[in-house]
């Protein structure tokens, strides 16, 4: 188990102390325990033994021993009974946003509420906000918590999915040569709320008997035909598609299996729709689909029905970013702040990986939460950032790695930037993103963005919406108006690449290129395996049509320092 995984499982242990009314002193020591081993960044937790343990701060015997037993099982006795005496629809209301486990205790034991829909039936009632300590506030909080909860049920973000995917077709492919991911994981949907697979077969009654083999596998027979199984995988609760699909039909499967309703029913060049030709005619690849149809080739990500052919109008799919095309990877967190690697890691796995540069971006000293770096903190990781960068210089004259000096600087709730002017003016760039004080109006919201936008030291917005996908919605801005000012000021829109975010949305990829805003795919990356999320970022930002000449980080070495350079009148 990783360090963040055992960490979550004392914090989960914490929190059903707490809920069970424990010793206030234990339920203290694990939370002590999972607080400053969040911040341990030099070694890993499950190779240790119990007297290594018992050396770090917040450790003691005791919980070394049980961080021993999680790290080999998973879990501890004493988390599985608490685990036992705890309902599964009390478990949920931990997901709830703004109540903690002394207000679930008083939920479920006062009230007798032991799942979420007694719970908002206890809402709409009143019940919730004539209890001591709640109100109208909190019960409406909740109200909005559960809607939003409901809503995203039995949905995955995109890495979640790939794996679900990932993991049956290897079980399919050792009985079937030919299985292919179709559905909203080809068209790279953020959220998907389907998995489909396809496999070619001339015989639908073996894959039928191949899936009743597979373990994981749980059909829903009433939903089930003899030619598409559904069901789920166990413990995941997205609908789960798998079709029997003839060989000369594989083609027009795929491709109908894939696309969106809006797309299919784009109109082609004899009048009827890409659909009613895909479904009479067999193809022999999807290239041939579009040249019949007299439309431009469209790649699968963008089949949307989201103005992909008016896009084809003054675009080709060569024009398209892709991996290959990043220079530099901005926006990463090293051990200054909250991440898991050094600055030096950070930058030699940044070089390993074939770029040009890293923008090293920790957190500003107003994220205390996220160790973000006092002013001191800052003079001495520019020091460093001075010195490796001599090394590289040293290492490889003519093409020198370099690591740019950034900072991921809070947006205040006043809209101002962290930290003093002349130490804003002391790095290369900054990403201004809001991290507290997210319950906002859309005005509230807009004005704040606004205002740290039109300061000169801003770079680049980061995610611009705060939203964290199934998880937290974000506040509300009005796009345009961001993306126009992003305009004004010359501000670089960030999307960031976590599979958590994908924010800035891809749906507004095409308006900041229409406004000539440069757009940024970045990481956020808090480890160094976290570069690869750039893939997701690359994935979504083809999905709106970002084109390679529209990414900032597509720029050269040389091209971005002089970028950077200019902006800030060097």
């Amino acid at each position: 188990m990783s360090n963040s995984e055992i960490v979550e499982v004392l914090e989960l242990t914490a929190k059903l102390l707490e809920l069970h009314g424990a010793d206030p002193f234990k339920i203290k020591g694990y939370g002590v325990a999972a607080f400053y081993l969040d911040k341990y960044k030099d070694g890993e937790l499950q190779h240790m033994t119990l007297d290594e343990l018992t050396k770090l701060q917040g450790v003691g015997k005791s919980t070394a021993a049980k961080i021993i037993q999680i790290a080999q099982t998973g879990t501890f006795p004493e988390l599985e009974e608490l685990l036992g005496n705890t309902p599964l629809g009390v478990m949920e209301m931990f997901n709830i946003k703004g109540i903690g486990p002394k207000k679930i205790a008083v939920l479920w034991r006062d009230l007798g509420i032991d799942n979420l829909h007694e719970l908002e039936l206890a809402c709409l009632n009143g019940t919730v906000a004539s209890v001591k300590g709640f109100g109208g506030s909190t019960q409406q909080k909740i109200l909005e918590s559960l809607a939003f909860l409901k809503n995203q049920a039995g949905k995955l973000r995109m890495d979640k999915a790939e794996a679900v995917a990932d993991v049956i077709v290897k079980a399919l492919q050792k009985h079937f040569p030919v299985v292919l991911v179709a559905g909203d994981i080809r068209r790279k949907a953020e959220i998907v709320e389907s998995v489909k697979i396809l496999v070619e077969t001339e015989s639908p009654g073996l894959l039928q008997n191949i899936l009743t083999g597979i373990e994981f596998l749980i059909q829903d027979i009433k939903k089930s035909s003899p030619f598409v199984w559904r069901g789920n995988v166990q413990d995941v609760a997205v609908e789960i598609e798998i079709l029997a699909v003839k060989p000369e039909r594989l083609v027009n499967e795929l491709f109908l299996e894939s696309a969106a309703d809006l797309h299919l029913g784009h109109p082609t060049a004899a009048g009827t729709s890409i659909w009613r030709q895909v479904y009479h005619d067999t193809f022999e690849n999807e290239e041939a689909i579009y040249e019949k149809a007299g439309l431009p080739y469209i790649v699968p990500e963008m089949r949307e029905g989201a103005g992909e052919f008016l896009w084809a109008e003054t675009h080709t799919n060569a024009d398209l970013i892709t991996w290959d095309d990043l220079k530099g990877i901005l926006h990463n967190h090293s051990t200054y702040s909250d991440g898991q690697h050094t600055l030096e890691q950070m930058a030699l796995f940044c070089q390993e990986l074939g770029f040009e540069y890293l923008g090293i971006a920790d957190h500003s000293q107003t994220a205390t939460y996220a160790q973000g770096l006092k002013i001191e903190e800052v003079l001495r990781q520019h020091e460093e950032i001075a010195k490796l960068n001599a090394r590289f210089a040293a290492e490889n004259p003519a093409k020198p790695f370099k690591i740019l000096k950034g900072i991921e600087s809070d947006i205040l709730g006043d809209g101002s930037l962290d930290y003093p002017s002349e130490i804003l003016a002391s790095f290369d760039y900054i990403v201004a993103s809001v991290h507290s004080n997210l319950s906002m109006s859309l005005d509230k919201a807009t004005a704040r963005l606004l205002k740290a936008i039109e300061n000169p030291y801003t770079t680049i917005l980061g995610h611009p919406t705060g939203r964290l996908l199934l998880s937290r919605e974000g506040y509300p801005i009005d796009h345009k108006v961001i993306i126009d000012a992003c305009a004004a000021n010359h501000v670089v829109v960030e999307v960031n690449a976590s599979p958590w975010r994908l924010d800035l949305d891809w749906r507004w990829i095409a308006y900041c290129m229409e406004k000539g805003v440069l757009l940024s795919i970045n990481p956020d990356a808090h480890a160094k395996e976290g570069y690869y999320d750039m893939h997701y970022g690359v994935a979504v930002s083809r999905k709106g049509g970002l084109t390679k000449e529209m990414t900032f980080n597509a720029f050269s070495l040389q091209e971005i320092e002089a970028y950077l350079g200019k902006r800030l009148g060097r």
